[in-house]
């Protein structure tokens, strides 16, 4: 992938490949798969990657967690990049992207899976390809947040993204965008990013808490989630039913 700068996303957690592909379909500059908080297991996610290729869109796959084992497996499927969450300082941004480099920059194991074309392209991918992966951490915690400048200052880190709700929660302030302490906190991270000269986003999941995040000064966004277009499409739609029987 490119830089962030100035792009928009979108999420998706459920594991049918057509949603993912819909979703890539839609304009936007990439898909977050997540498996953080989601049962989606390596094949669905192999199959959510396919679809969003199909369409043309790039995959940014949110690990569980920064673990290399799980970091290898998702990498191998070929995603296009990796959204790192609970990265609280500068040693575990380091191991993040060390999991993501082959020897001798990282600890990757070598295979010459879907990834590298099942070998087709298994030298290139190794010696050059791999790198082309965008590796995002995400900072959730008022530790985070202290220690984001030396985060964003790591070599191969390429994005911040911060993670509105656990960000609130670990504040006490769960869902108060408005907050002072959660605004600083922002403000802080998106100084920390600027100083490097590396890009933060974060996500929106409505069109109003899009708005009320996206004024804070972030560089890219992931608007909307598979999961809330369904909900609030679903009401919509209950709604126009429910007045037209009414008349």
């Amino acid at each position: 992938m490119d830089d962030l700068f100035g792009t928009v996303g979108t999420w998706t957690s459920l594991s049918d490949p057509a949603v993912a592909e819909i979703a890539a379909g839609g304009g936007f500059d990439f898909v977050v798969v997540d498996t953080e908080h989601t049962p989606l297991g390596l094949e669905s996610v192999a199959d959510c990657v396919r679809g969003v290729e199909a369409a043309d869109g790039n995959a940014v796959v949110r690990v569980p967690s920064n673990d290399p084992v799980r970091i290898k497996r998702l990498l191998d499927v070929g995603a296009d990049g990796l959204l790192v969450p609970m990265v609280d300082t500068a040693e575990e941004a380091q191991a993040a992207v060390e999991a993501t480099r082959y020897p001798p920059e990282g600890g990757r194991g070598v295979a010459a899976a879907r990834a590298a074309d099942y070998g087709r392209t298994f030298e290139n991918y190794v010696r050059e390809g791999h790198r082309s992966l965008s590796v995002i951490v995400q900072i959730e915690s008022g530790e985070a947040v202290d220690n984001a400048a030396d985060i964003a200052a790591v070599e191969g880190v390429d994005a911040l993204f911060v993670g509105p709700a656990d960000l609130s929660a670990s504040l006490g302030r769960f869902a108060e965008w408005t907050d002072a302490e959660f605004l600083a906190a922002i403000e802080a991270t998106v100084d920390a990013a600027e100083d490097a000269g590396v890009p933060v986003g974060t996500l929106g999941t409505t069109p109003e808490q899009i708005e009320a995040l996206g004024s804070l000064g972030f560089d890219y966004m992931v608007a909307g989630a598979d999961f809330t277009h369904l909900v609030e499409g679903q009401r919509r739609a209950l709604a126009a039913a429910e007045d037209v029987l009414s008349d």
